[in-house]
């Protein structure tokens, strides 16, 4: 089968293809692509006139490597297949499966011969002694489920229908969520039996055998709120407080060690809130997204979608997948959805809106972005097919502004 390439994260690691004092490290929940994505680079690397032997690829959760659990044994398994000279392209998926693997991939990397590459379903992988061994000896690249522009051009690389209509396709999009797998699956049963077993693999392996957790009713708690609530506003205290309410004695500490757990499975990702006026970051109330919509449809008693929180996920992820940092603005009691920063410091603020069609929505969203006195470029982001025009303010479809694949800045 040949693999679909997402290119906005092969861009973000071919500079480094030949580098052999850097490790690159690609992370992201699991299934999101992280495998494919390392076939990819592998076949670009073949096309330049790398030789097969010189590719050498572990996938430490297939059946072949699967007893690969400690440093000897991988050792021994990357010696047999490395050639002895020139520079071999080291490819370990899953290397969390190695109990402390660090020092081993490391001495590798210390042969100046090896360009190595590693995934990993959490950030387990960048703790501890990777981090002290490897500070400034690695690149971390950051992979998501397939946002909306990547869900649309993979269905196009792979000849799988889609509607004819952009909002009908897009709520398919809001549904089904971006785990690549589910694009080849026919029906809606097979897809919620997928989804179900694979969310259920990510409690488990990334998050109960590798977490010691106390008291699972008051984990399971502070999780189903925090994925129902996703991209809603919210402090440790409010939360620690209605946990204690209704019968489940916790502590700000408990609370905030399993939203840490949430966050180190890369289920839920925080984006923090930023004082324009001040140009400060604020601390206490922040939002978190969800990598994928799965999660949301796995706690939630039904199939409800509240298109605010989704249509800003969608958003969030868009841009971080394009390396831009993202926070929530705050301007004295206004709030911005987003602000955006690309990696040449360049700025945008964003409004996202299911339709401003009522007047009154319209004001609140152009408001907020009307009162930040700064040039840099300003979004309301909707679903309206029918596009505003005021101030300078860009109102623009967000479905085919993905599509697209147009920047904010």
């Amino acid at each position: 089968m040949k693999y679909y390439p997402r290119e906005k994260y092969l861009a973000q690691i071919r500079p480094f293809y030949d580098s052999t004092d850097l490790i690159k490290v690609i992370t992201g929940v699991r299934r999101c692509g992280k495998s494919t994505l390392l076939h990819c680079v592998a076949e670009e690397l073949n096309a330049k006139g790398v030789d097969n032997d010189h590719l050498v690829f572990l996938d430490l959760d297939s059946m072949p490597f699967q007893k690969i659990k400690t440093p000897d044994v991988l050792e021994k398994v990357i010696n047999g297949k490395s050639p002895k000279e020139g520079i071999v392209y080291l490819f370990i998926d899953e290397i969390q499966n190695v109990k402390d693997f660090e020092p081993l991939i490391n001495a590798y990397r210390e042969e100046e011969r090896f360009s190595i590459f590693l995934t990993g379903s959490n950030s387990y992988l960048l703790s501890g002694e990777l981090i002290t061994k490897l500070t400034g000896r690695y690149l971390e690249f950051e992979m998501f489920p397939l946002t909306y522009d990547e869900y649309e051009r993979m269905k196009d690389f792979y000849g799988i229908e889609k509607e004819t209509d952009l909002l009908l396709e897009f709520n398919h999009y809001l549904r089904e969520g971006g785990f690549p797998r589910l694009l080849f699956m026919k029906t809606e049963e097979e897809k919620r039996t997928y989804i179900h077993s694979l969310v259920q693999e990510i409690f488990d392996k990334d998050v109960r055998y590798r977490v010691k957790i106390r008291s699972r009713e008051t984990f399971e708690r502070v999780r189903d709120f925090m994925i129902g609530n996703f991209g809603s506003t919210f402090s440790l205290s409010t939360l620690t407080s209605a946990l204690n309410h209704a019968g489940i004695k916790t502590t700000r500490n408990t609370v905030r060690n399993y939203i840490d757990v949430l966050t180190d499975a890369k289920i839920l990702y925080p984006c923090p809130r930023f004082d324009i006026k001040s140009k400060r970051a604020l601390s206490g109330e922040r939002k978190y997204y969800l990598s994928d919509f799965a999660f949301y449809f796995f706690v939630s008693p039904d199939a409800h979608i509240n298109f605010g929180p989704f249509l800003e996920n969608c958003v969030y992820f868009y841009a971080r997948s394009y390396a831009y940092q993202v926070s929530v603005g705050k301007i004295g009691s206004l709030e911005c959805d987003f602000i955006v920063r690309n990696l040449h410091h360049d700025y945008a603020f964003l409004q996202v809106a299911y339709t401003i069609a009522d007047p009154k929505t319209e004001d609140r969203e152009y408001r907020a972005l009307e009162n930040i006195r700064d040039s840099s470029p300003k979004y309301v982001l909707t679903t309206d097919r029918l596009l505003q025009r005021r101030n300078g303010i860009h109102h623009v479809c967000l479905m085919q502004f993905l599509v697209d694949q147009k920047q904010f800045c």
